[in-house]
């Protein structure tokens, strides 16, 4: 299965999934818009993912990547799949 997501990060905090949608909709046709909230603050941590409906889109997004967003530098990358660790569990996380 093709990777069709996108990470963006830098966002400013009160940046929106209408914002982003409004932003990468000229990429091609969005599927999902998932910005990552802290779950103590409930505040953006300032990433989101985007996933398009085809793979085409993902190269025009990735153009994206270090141009101005509501005032700050965006990075945008291709996002890597999320892979189960030997526990059982996801990796990617860890308690601090």
């Amino acid at each position: 299965m093709a990777n069709n997501k996108v990470y963006v990060g830098n966002l400013p905090y009160q940046t929106e999934e209408d914002d982003l949608r409004t932003e990468f909709s000229s990429c091609g046709e969005i599927e999902d818009v998932n910005i990552i909230m802290d779950r103590d603050t409930g505040r953006s941590k300032g990433f989101a993912f985007i996933t398009f409906v085809s793979p085409d889109s993902l190269s025009a997004a990735l153009e994206k990547n270090e141009t101005e967003f509501q005032g700050r530098t965006i990075r945008v990358n291709q996002a890597e799949d999320r892979k189960k660790n030997d526990r059982g569990g996801w990796s990617g996380g860890g308690n601090r």
